[in-house]
Parts: C-alpha cells; sequence; structure tokens
C-alpha cells in the first residue's frame, strides 16, 4: 500500500517535546542510569550490575604478548579482567572494528586489549589503571600526507566514485576565468553530551542491551550473528540518548565489549561508560579531507568546468570513506565536470559518520572555492550562486522534486542586509576590528530508506497506541511522530496517540541518521494508520491493530530529491590579534513541511554552531609518532562555547514537497552545519582580505 498525503492539522503547530519535562528535571532514563540499573537487578534476580573499564593499546600496530593482571585482580572490588585469552569467542570475527579481544593483533593506537569488571566504576578505573599490557610494536603509517592512495569501491562512496561530463581538460584550458586552490578540513570528532555507553545483562540464552545508540534494530542486527544469537533472542532498548551526530549510527567496539563480558557474568548485568578520552580511538570521528577544485568560467561567472577531486583516510582494519566530492555532482549547471575519490589506508582508527558525512567538509571546499571564483570574476557572491542555478540536476538529468536554492539566497540576502555590503574586502574597519560578511549555499540529498514498520493499535475511547522501533537522539523525533501518526489517524495528539519507540521488539525502524528518520519513519506510521483504517474503519473495537511497511514512497528513479539552504554570515577578525568573532549568522533553508517549528529551530540552531564550531575551533591534532590523537579531551579539542555564539537566526520556505513523503517534509538534521563553515571562512575573506583554506581558520592564519 503506498501511503497517501496526510492532511496538516497537527502537522506545522509548534509543541513542546513530550519529553522535555523528564529530561529538565533528571527523570529521563540513560543507558547507564539508576532506573535502568534497577530493572536489570529485577529482571535478573542478581547481584548489583558489574561496572566495566576498558584498557586500550599504546601501540599503532602490533601484537598484544601478554596481559599481566595480577596486580589488578588484587585490587578491591575487582571481579575479573578479559581479553584475547579468557574472553568469550565471537561467532563471526570478520569485522575487526567489532571483534574485539578475539586475538592478539593491534590494528591501532587506543585498540581495546582487556576489560576490568569491577563491583564499583572506581574499582574498574583502579583495575584498569594496574594492567600491564606488554606490546610487540610493528611500523606503521598514520599520516594522509604522502600516503600511497587507491580508488574505493563504489559501495563504500555510497554512488559512483568518479563521474565525469564533457571534457574538463579543454574546458578548463580555454576558459577566460580560472582558479585552483586546495581545500582541507583536519579530523573532527563527534563530542555527544552523553558518551558511547551501554548496560547488558546475558540471561538464559537472551542478551538484552540497554544501549546509546541511534539504531536499536541495527545494533540488534549487527551484533546477533557475531555473536551467534538469533535476532529474537536480543534484544536492544534506548529509552533516551544523549547526543550521537552519527557516531551512535553503527555499533563500535565497546558495545561488542560489553557484550561478551556480559556473557562472561551470565545473570549478572554489565555497565560501561566509555570514557571521553576513549571515544576518540574507539568511535568514530570524520576523517581529514583534502579537496583540489579547479572551475573554469565566462566572465559574468557562468560556470564551465568544475573538477573537485577528493583525498581521504581510511583505517587498515575497516574501510571508511567520506564522500565530499559527491554535492560538487548536484549543486550548480557547467557543462563539464568531474569528481573523483581517493583514499589512503592507515593504521589508525576507524572513521566513521559524523553529522552531514560528506556534504559538510565536501560543500566547505566548494562554497569557498565559488567565493575565490566570485573574487576573480568580480560577481556577487550572491549573484554568483544565482547566474549557476541548473534546470535539472546535472549529475541524473532528472528534475528536482522541490528546488528553492534562489528563493533561499534572495531571501536572505534581503533579510541580512546583503544590499549595503561593499564589494572590497578589507573595507570596513569598526575600532580595532576588521569587519566582513559571507554567504554559502547548503544542501543535503532528501534520504528514505524502505523496510520501516509501524504498528497500530486501538485502544478504546478514540486513543491509539503507535509503535516503531525507532530511536529519539534528542531532535524531537517522540514530539513529531506523535503529531504525524495524529494528524494520519485524525485524532488529537494528546488525547489520541500514545507512542511507543526504541526497543527492538516494536516494528522494524532504520537508524536515526542521514535526515531520513522522520521521513522514514512518519511514511511508515502514515501508512499503516491508512491500513489501520482500511482493515477496522472509523470506530474501531479496543485491541484491534494493525502493522504495515513501507517499502517505497518517492520517485527517486525519476527525480532528483534534495533540500537547499542558504547562510549568511557576519564576521568580525581583530587587527592586531587575528582574533575571529561571529556576531550573527543567518540561515535560511527549503526543506518541505516543517513538521514542528520548535523541534525545527533546535535542530537548524544546532547545526549552525556546529559548522561555526568546525570553522574556528575544532581539529583532532595526530601525532605521527605515536599514530593517536592528542587532543582527546574538551580541554584540547575545543568546541564552540557560548561566548562565541552571537545571533542566531534561521527561517525556512513556506514549502510542502508531498514528492518527498506524504506529510510533506524532507530530513533537517543535517543540512544546518553544511555550508556554514564556509560562509563564516567567507566572511572572514571580506573582512581581512586574507584567503583561508585550511579549517580550523585560527587567529595565526589573518596575522
Amino acid at each position: 500500500m503506498t501511503a497517501n498525503p496526510v492532511r496538516a492539522v497537527s502537522m506545522g503547530i509548534a509543541r513542546e517535546r513530550v519529553d522535555g519535562r523528564e529530561k529538565v528535571t533528571g527523570r529521563a532514563v540513560y543507558a547507564v542510569e539508576n532506573d535502568a540499573e534497577a530493572a536489570v537487578e529485577a529482571a535478573a534476580g542478581a547481584g548489583r550490575p558489574l561496572h566495566g573499564w576498558l584498557v586500550t593499546s599504546t601501540s599503532a600496530r602490533g601484537r598484544v604478548l601478554r596481559v599481566d593482571a595480577s596486580e589488578a585482580l588484587d585490587h578491591p572490588g575487582v571481579v575479573a579482567v578479559l581479553d584475547h585469552t579468557n574472553a568469550p569467542r565471537l561467532a563471526d570475527a570478520e569485522d575487526r572494528e567489532l571483534a574485539v579481544l578475539q586475538d592478539d593483533r593491534i590494528g591501532f593506537r587506543g585498540q581495546i586489549v582487556a576489560m576490568v569488571l569491577a563491583e564499583t566504576p572506581e574499582s574498574a578505573r583502579e583495575g584498569a589503571r594496574l594492567v600491564r599490557v606488554h606490546e610487540q610494536a610493528e611500523p606503521f603509517s598514520a599520516t594522509l600526507e604522502g600516503a600511497e592512495t587507491y580508488r574505493p569501491d563504489p559501495s563504500s562512496v555510497g554512488s559512483a566514485t568518479d563521474t565525469e561530463q564533457g571534457d574538463v581538460e579543454a574546458a578548463l584550458a580555454a576558459a577566460p576565468v580560472s582558479i585552483e586552490h586546495t581545500y582541507t578540513t583536519p579530523h573532527e570528532h563527534n563530542n555527544a553530551m552523553e558518551p558511547h555507553a551501554a548496560t547488558a545483562l546475558w540471561r538464559d540464552g537472551t542478551l538484552t542491551m540497554w544501549d546509546s545508540t541511534q539504531g536499536v534494530h541495527s545494533v540488534a542486527s549487527t551484533l546477533a550473528p557475531m555473536l551467534g544469537l538469533e535476532k529474537d533472542r536480543l534484544r536492544v532498548l534506548a529509552p533516551y540518548v544523549g547526543g550521537g551526530f552519527g557516531s551512535k549510527g553503527p555499533p563500535h567496539g565497546p558495545e561488542v565489549a560489553v557484550a561478551l563480558a556480559a556473557r562472561w557474568a551470565e545473570g549478572r548485568a554489565v555497565k560501561l561508560a566509555v570514557t571521553r578520552q576513549q571515544m576518540f580511538p574507539l568511535t568514530g570521528y570524520r576523517t581529514q579531507t583534502v579537496s583540489a577544485i579547479r572551475i573554469g568560467a565566462e566572465p559574468d561567472g557562468r560556470i564551465l568546468a568544475l573538477e573537485h577531486a577528493v583525498t581521504v583516510q581510511t583505517s587498515v582494519i575497516k574501510e571508511f570513506v567520506e564522500h565530499a566530492a559527491v554535492p560538487a555532482r548536484m549543486m550548480y549547471a557547467g557543462p563539464h565536470r568531474r569528481t573523483s575519490h581517493r583514499v589512503a589506508s592507515l593504521d589508525v582508527p576507524v572513521p566513521s559518520w559524523m553529522r552531514a558525512p560528506g556534504e559538510m567538509p565536501g560543500m566547505y571546499a566548494l562554497e569557498v572555492a565559488l567565493d575565490d571564483l566570485a573574487v576573480a570574476t568580480g560577481v556577487d557572491p550572491v549573484q554568483l550562486r544565482v547566474r549557476n542555478e541548473p534546470e535539472v540536476d546535472p549529475d541524473s538529468g532528472n528534475p528536482f522534486s522541490n528546488r528553492r536554492l534562489v528563493d533561499c539566497l534572495h531571501r536572505g540576502a534581503e533579510r541580512f542586509g546583503w544590499a549595503d555590503r561593499p564589494a572590497e574586502p578589507r573595507a570596513t574597519l569598526d575600532g580595532d576590528w576588521w569587519v566582513g560578511t559571507g554567504v554559502a549555499s547548503a544542501t543535503y540529498p532528501a534520504n528514505f530508506f524502505p523496510g520501516n514498520a509501524a504498528r497500530i493499535a486501538a485502544l478504546g475511547g478514540g486513543r491509539y497506541r503507535v509503535s516503531i522501533g525507532a530511536v529519539d537522539i534528542g531532535t524531537g523525533a517522540r514530539t513529531v511522530l506523535q503529531q504525524i501518526a495524529a494528524d494520519a489517524l485524525g485524532v488529537g495528539v494528546e488525547e489520541g496517540i500514545d507512542l511507543e519507540i526504541g526497543d527492538t521488539r516494536l516494528p522494524f525502524a532504520t537508524v536515526a541518521g542521514g535526515s531520513s528518520g522522520t521521513g522514514s519513519w512518519g511514511t511508515a506510521i502514515t501508512q499503516a494508520a491508512q491500513q489501520f483504517r482500511a482493515d477496522h474503519g472509523e470506530d474501531p473495537d479496543p485491541g484491534v491493530h494493525t502493522t504495515s511497511t513501507a517499502e517505497s514512497y518517492p520517485d527517486t528513479e525519476h527525480l532528483a530529491m534534495h533540500s537547499f539552504g542558504a547562510v549568511f554570515a557576519e564576521a568580525r577578525v581583530h587587527r592586531w590579534t587575528g582574533e575571529v568573532r561571529v556576531p550573527r549568522m543567518l540561515g535560511v533553508y527549503s526543506v518541505g513541511r516543517v513538521i514542528n517549528p520548535t523541534t525545527a529551530r533546535s535542530q537548524f540552531l544546532g547545526g549552525l554552531v556546529m559548522g561555526l564550531s568546525a570553522a574556528l575551533f575544532e581539529e583532532s591534532v595526530r601525532d605521527a609518532r605515536f599514530g593517536h590523537v592528542v587532543t582527546q579531551d574538551l580541554a584540547t579539542y575545543h568546541v564552540a562555547s557560548h561566548a562565541d555564539i552571537g545571533d542566531l537566526q534561521v527561517e525556512w520556505l513556506d514549502d510542502v514537497d508531498e514528492r518527498a513523503t506524504p506529510m510533506g517534509s524532507r530530513g533537517i538534521g543535517e543540512i544546518g552545519i553544511v555550508g556554514t563553515s564556509a560562509a563564516v571562512v567567507n566572511a572572514a575573506y571580506h573582512a581581512t582580505g586574507i584567503r583561508v583554506r585550511d579549517l580550523p581558520a585560527t587567529a595565526d592564519a589573518f596575522l
């Protein structure tokens, strides 16, 4: 059954988060919280949970010769030390990131080589300090510069590895205006407020995990075969998640470690919270990217040829490719275009998803290159983007389902006062501060994941239980899914809907990632509601229910599905110190219908803050001598704080895109970070006349 468009009554209305009171009063239950502890104690009928602490390698490549746990085991409260010689065996150990404590190989510095189990977290931590790991180090490679690269498989990129249209070299050679520069972004790390954490209980051949994850079903489907379990013998719950930003999308090594520990301690729960320092090597990060961009254009700025060649790193033990050249394939018009991805495989931790993987660093490079082109042609940066607006998707040739980038640019320019902007850089000095403004475009694909299922059950009295195994990672999914369900069933939100999420015992749901959650889950709920009415009518008997699976909705074969936006920033750069301040930013977006303005605004603001943070502060520094990131805490890995944030404004166009979802919405979780770093850097150039192409744009670059 294909879901029909939904009449909006509750959707589009600003509603407070349904979980807001629980969170601000501290009653929300996270993966290792006391309420979860009480639950596992009751379920186990055993003693209090054990606490785990990870011991990690100090070699970037090599072997574990011996783990000496004697001092640790003598420490009061320490119960056991698991390593590769005594940890339970996995049924499938092919995935080397997840196959922890299975052999003596070391693939990166910070790899899990032992796990201490103790009666208290304090005993576990001290026990981990007392474990002596004897390692045999081997030669390793941990830097992208000068490394040998290869062409990855398209499955790693998510689309074609390389693309080419027309004759790029000839067009570049003949172009009246051309630019050629390299743009780089550093290693960046997710740092959610709640670290990666889990509680696991193995009892009677069944494993139950309370996990801080973006997808309970993805954890179960990944770990069950590794643990030799049927999927129905592994239950995963994620009642509340304190942020993820992509790093909690796929499961990582710590989740396997706590599952193995629970098997060892069968009948007694094990709790593990990964330390902030251990998150840097163990829970994914955004890899360094190097973008070589060449653009040839007419004197009026119309692009004739564009090449975006990306080089990134991955890990020897598991491949992940940051697909940073993909946005250049569809963003602007131009008859001659080429994109490529090349990867260096290094002895480093495994990269993974970080908010807008691919699009964030790729659009940073492209949008700063567009600003370079604007300078070279003397064309206003907003007008340059308007002149290169394509009629159809340049990559596929398909029409866009909805593309209102030009509207976003014009609206943003009007609101931001762009018309008063001096054309020349370094034109405005306010005291000791150079002042400038910049702009960048934003885009993100309107992802839809098939296979999501929802169950509708009548409770009587016009009330319904809506069940789906989705996860709310703090984005407001609980709130908007209730609004979608209320409209689909034609009832009020508070009086009509009970929502169940975050449990693998509920119908299947894909991960909360790729800005796909609301669209994919909401479509499943809408379809299930329509099927429920067809099955049971408008006055159903209490207890009747319908489960339906949404296999497809948007026409992705014949339409290009994307959201768009424009980000404007003002930068002030101190002429003596180089300090950069951003007193105001504005984002204007076209994302289809906004289901809840309150939660949507938070998502956009969070994206803008994260993009500003990447522009000015965030950089993980790897020590090439030892292979590890040295900036592995929030004292040395700098993120934007309250004092760094000025006046942030967001708005969205009045829009409905029912070709994307029956709700008329598209995803909003990631587009806010896309283009934002470029807008900040472009504003800093306009203020100072100094072009920074390597993030972060720290003060020394402007001296």
